[in-house]
């Protein structure tokens, strides 16, 4: 009796002592990984301290995205001319990387975005050197008043532009005057100018402070008209609403003319993105998108614009589109060019638009020409394409 209870007592310590042994090596283990988090965490924030950029550098890498000028540089080696019969370029280009890090160094200059962009020839005009495009995509940017943001705008488009392997043209449409901007407008004159000088197969209608994150947003068009500025930052990387098609969009010629252009009259902040949204249905069509990891924007952060106050009329203006839409569009669109000049990185078109008097009810003043962009301090080399040439 004692023996068995002898190795009963020696079985029931065996056990417990397992027990304290798996217990100890499980609390370790929970030990180590609390370390191991708790690690990860000041590398993370330390590689974050590294990266910080000076106000001198103009691109570094981190986990949010690569360096937007990266492989480009192989282009330029590579370019000998353009002869006359080259290969199309592969249906998706090998150059795109994916998400790009964005940041605004406060040193950078129109002159280094020059220098960065060795193949853009002047009126900002690019076609890939070894192989022929698929695609032609016009840029139309509304302007005023705004030469610090399109610096930054031009800085990351360019590359964004020739990673994906298309001949392509920057237009800045600049409203002349100080009466109240119309950006809407602005993009009808955009439409119409950039089609005189090129046969152009899309039209990227693009705010000037909306800076693109993933070069896998392809600036091409698709059947129906497409609002690629799904996610921004002040949005919080979301679509604020389903109809929205504010920030950057893009059309075929042939849905430009369905959906009768833009309106006219939005005289200020707020309603025309609404207002051709609705177009885009009216005219049989709907509204395509990227997804919201590809269609990312980042916002350069800024002040509401003098001259540029919010629109107080822009909700019952919107209650009559359907009404009004095929009587206000690119069939009513009267402007002035007052000049055109082929800058290093974009053409600039110096336009007077009117007021919502009309077009000739006041005249802009000599001192608001002075206000278009100024002209880079560095000319490109390359002379323009001949249809660059022709007069307005």
């Amino acid at each position: 009796m004692a023996t068995w209870l002898q190795s009963k007592w020696r079985y029931l310590f065996m056990f417990l002592g397992v027990q304290l042994v798996v217990m100890a090596l499980l609390s370790r283990e929970g030990y180590h990984k609390r370390v191991s988090y708790f690690i990860r965490i000041f590398r993370k924030l330390e590689t974050t301290a590294t990266g910080t950029f000076g106000a001198g550098s103009l691109h570094a890498s981190n986990h949010t995205g690569g360096d937007v000028y990266a492989n480009l540089s192989l282009l330029a080696k590579a370019h000998h001319g353009r002869g006359e019969e080259m290969p199309y370029c592969p249906k998706t280009s090998p150059l795109i990387g994916g998400p790009i890090h964005v940041i605004f160094p406060s040193g950078l200059t129109l002159a280094q975005v020059v220098r960065k962009n060795p193949l853009v020839v002047r009126g900002g005009r690019y076609r890939p050197p070894d192989c022929e495009a698929r695609h032609r995509t016009a840029i139309i940017i509304p302007h005023r008043n705004r030469e610090h943001h399109l610096k930054f705008l031009l800085y990351y488009l360019h590359p964004f532009l020739q990673r994906q392997q298309l001949n392509y043209g920057i237009y800045v449409i600049h409203q002349a005057g100080n009466y109240t901007f119309n950006r809407a407008k602005l993009m009808n004159v955009g439409f119409r100018e950039a089609m005189r000088e090129e046969d152009w197969d899309c039209l990227f209608f693009h705010d000037v402070d909306l800076i693109p994150e993933d070069d896998r947003n392809t600036y091409m068009c698709d059947a129906n008209p497409k609002h690629t500025a799904i996610a921004m930052d002040k949005f919080g990387y979301k679509l604020p609403y389903k109809m929205y098609f504010g920030g950057v969009s893009a059309l075929s010629p042939l849905h430009y003319l369905k959906m009768n252009g833009f309106p006219n009259n939005y005289w200020g902040w707020g309603g025309e993105d609404d207002d051709i949204g609705v177009r885009v249905s009216l005219g049989g069509m709907f509204i395509s998108r990227p997804s919201v990891k590809v269609g990312r924007y980042k916002m350069i952060k800024h002040k509401l614009d003098k001259g540029n106050d919010v629109n107080p009329r822009r909700f019952n203006m919107l209650a009559k589109t359907r009404q009004t839409w095929k009587l206000d569009g690119m069939n009513t669109v009267e402007y002035e060019v007052l000049s055109r000049d082929y800058f290093p990185l974009y053409t600039n078109i110096t336009v007077h638009i009117g007021t919502e008097a009309g077009l000739h009810a006041t005249a802009p003043s000599p001192k608001s020409l002075a206000k278009a962009p100024a002209k880079p301090p560095v000319e490109a080399p390359a002379k323009p394409p001949t249809k660059l040439q022709q007069k307005h």
